[in-house]
């Protein structure tokens, strides 16, 4: 997620649980999708597609967090 911004991500990880917790959140999710897509996994599409959402809702909240401390600190 957001390689671009490593260096940023890896510090927010550090600093803010809150960041942390979206950002672990964002690879449970991202697995979870990986699996179903690759059939190691079954889930319905309607439970999908809300996995889906609920991965970019958080990918959202990490990236205007990431912008805030780009603002704030360079």
């Amino acid at each position: 997620m957001l390689h671009e911004y490593r260096d940023i991500i890896e510090e927010l990880k550090s600093k803010n649980a809150h960041f942390a917790k979206i950002f672990e959140r964002h690879n449970e999710l991202d697995k979870k999708i990986d699996n179903v897509d690759a059939g190691r996994e079954y889930m319905s599409d309607a439970e999908l597609d809300k996995l889906k959402k609920e991965k970019l809702k958080l990918k959202d909240e990490a990236y205007a967090m990431i912008m805030e401390y780009k603002k704030n600190n360079h």
